[in-house]
């Protein structure tokens, strides 16, 4: 590429979201993935999937090696205008964090309900053995 860089909108991007012409968005660049769907390990549909957006966190979240970082360079066609990207709603973590907490506590419920349950049910037994062998 010469030494202008192109600046993509996020419209312009969205426009690449099919098997035939495959643009994403990571790290504020753009990358042209067409010719790596039929390669990807994950399958087409996760590279697919992820097109018309920010893919960052999507990338991020898989964890991809450093040979996968480095093919994006022969990949990469421009940057994308930060400002045609909306802004990560702010809201979400503190949603997360309050459905971990409840999420702790229903695990924590289920976890103990998982220890005493039996041991009331060894209990009720030993104690009906005990009772029949008094009786008898």
């Amino acid at each position: 590429m010469g030494g202008e860089r192109m600046v993509y909108t996020l419209a312009q991007v969205s426009e690449h979201n099919n098997s035939k012409d495959c643009w994403l968005i990571i790290d504020g660049k753009v990358y042209n993935v067409t010719k790596f769907l039929d390669d990807h390990p994950g399958g087409d549909d996760v590279l697919l999937s992820s097109t018309g957006k920010d893919a960052t966190d999507d990338f991020e979240d898989v964890g991809h090696s450093k040979s996968a970082r480095a093919m994006l360079k022969d990949l990469y066609v421009g940057d994308i205008d930060p400002t045609t990207v909306p802004a990560k709603v702010q809201q979400t973590p503190p949603k997360q964090i309050q459905n971990n907490q409840n999420n702790a506590s229903s695990s924590f419920m289920t976890k103990m309900l998982q220890f005493l349950v039996p041991l009331i049910v060894l209990g009720i037994a030993i104690g009906v053995r005990f009772y029949n062998n008094k009786s008898t």
